[in-house]
């Protein structure tokens, strides 16, 4: 067993690593000590003498050294921000987020010698540094504990009370055995869920994907491979129902660390969440959601997906097909890259609707070949399996054009097709898929996967 506490200073990391060595008899490791050691100086003669580009140097080489297992260890407070230590620190760990309010630590800390990181007053420094790192806490932990109000023996009896129960509610991991069963979840996923929530390691955190349907998707696919490569104690299924609500009810009750969140629930969503970031807000849909604490995070990683794959084609001029989630996604991307974009609906007062918020045009399917465009993205739910259709005629495509399905089962649609045979470059929704799947891991774990990688291990 190895056990990772991180968190800001003040939060009591080092206090309640010693006293859980003593407690449970495995050796505690604190980073910062370790640092000292291995350089031969203070944390603030480093900090002042060679800065903190080498601090952190100090601080990966100590991390990467660190036992595997049977032990306990204390990070410093900016460890988490490097991915490279969150992958070293998360292997085969249960890791342990400690919080609590700014005013409590300011008290804690207020005569160390710890040196300053900006030129603000302590309390102004706290709550910024506190607002810059709080993504990254939140994505690294997988359990979150507030000790504005504990002692150190009471986080310890927390920590202990997790390690040997978990933190879902009882009886709750057979209730949701059979909402999978009730849903057409496939039997054998069934069957892992009950192994992984019910008969398993009550350490083990729990991740799934919410729509309807959401059998189509390769998320628990994926997932699974990459938490099984970081050595990750991680479980990823399938939640399907009509309404989002009795998703989120199973989710509070298991105590769930994360959801992917796909049609038609991308919306509906966000009237539930602690907290939604800026970009989901303007796209007005939530793919992610990470639980810490208590609180839930909704973010959107689809608009990066799209983003990342367009690079090149900066300041061109796009189609978007389709007014949903998906298209809002898109025009938010497009728009980071300074293209000239107009959306195509069936229902024209949607695009019109989208078109406003962004300040894009918009009209019918009809307006296609007036917008003679450089991007053409397919953001509607035609040729998704089973459809056979394309969108767009083979009439309507140039091989100066790039064609972008965000439909990615089938991974050759229809229009895909369509568009080679027609000499277009061709940019399948699979590309999306990895790129914001890795996106959407690193805020479930902390972790960057390389895109190489999530592609290698697509289903």
């Amino acid at each position: 067993m190895r056990i990772v506490l991180c968190g800001f200073r003040g939060t009591g990391k080092t206090e309640c690593g010693i006293l859980l060595s003593r407690l449970i008899s495995l050796p505690f490791f604190d980073t910062d000590a370790l640092i000292e050691e291995q350089a031969g100086k203070t944390i603030h003669e480093i900090f002042s003498g060679e800065g903190e580009e080498i601090f952190r140097d100090y601080e990966r080489q100590v991390i990467a050294t660190l036992p595997g297992t049977g032990c306990i260890i204390g990070t410093g407070g900016g460890a988490v921000i490097d991915p490279r230590n969150v992958e070293a620190l998360r292997r085969g760990s249960t890791m342990i987020l400690l919080e609590a309010e700014p005013a409590a630590i300011e008290q804690r800390i207020r005569d160390t010698t710890r040196p300053p990181l900006t030129t603000l007053p302590l309390r102004d420094e706290i709550r910024l540094l506190l607002k810059e790192r709080k993504p990254f806490y939140t994505r690294a932990a997988d359990f979150c504990i507030d000790t504005t109000t504990r002692s150190p023996n009471e986080v310890c009896l927390a920590i202990l009370r997790i390690l040997a129960e978990g933190t879902a509610s009882p009886g709750a991991g057979a209730r949701a055995v059979r909402f999978l069963e009730a849903s057409g979840i496939p039997e054998n996923e069934i069957r892992a869920f009950e192994q992984a929530a019910v008969g398993g390691d009550p350490k083990t955190r729990l991740f799934a994907i919410a729509g309807n349907p959401s059998v189509h998707s390769r998320s628990p696919a994926l997932f699974s491979r990459l938490f099984a490569h970081y050595g990750l104690n991680c479980h990823y299924t399938r939640l399907q129902a009509p309404d989002i609500v009795p998703i989120l009810r199973l989710c509070h009750d298991l105590d769930f660390r994360a959801l992917s969140v796909t049609i038609p629930f991308k919306s509906s969503i966000m009237e539930h969440l602690s907290g939604i970031e800026p970009d989901a807000g303007e796209i007005g849909a939530v793919n992610t959601v990470v639980w810490c604490g208590g609180r839930s995070y909704g973010s959107n990683t689809d608009w990066i997906g799209i983003r990342d794959a367009l690079t090149d084609a900066r300041g061109s001029k796009a189609v978007v097909l389709g007014a949903g989630g998906a298209a809002a996604a898109a025009v938010y991307a497009l728009k980071a890259l300074s293209m000239e974009i107009t959306v195509l609906n069936r229902t024209v007062s949607t695009a019109e609707d989208l078109a406003g918020r962004f300040g894009c045009e918009s009209g019918p399917p009809e307006a296609f070949d007036r917008a003679d465009p450089d991007i053409v993205i397919n953001a509607t739910p035609v040729g998704m399996e089973p459809d056979t259709h394309s969108p767009l005629k083979k009439s309507q495509l140039k091989p100066s054009m790039t064609v972008f399905d965000l439909v990615y089962t089938p991974a050759e649609t229809p229009l895909l097709r369509l568009a080679r045979t027609a000499g277009c470059r061709v940019i399948p929704g699979t590309e999306m898929f990895v790129r914001q799947a890795a996106t959407q891991f690193r805020h479930f774990t902390g972790i960057s996967a390389p895109l190489d990688l999530v592609r290698s291990m697509m289903p």
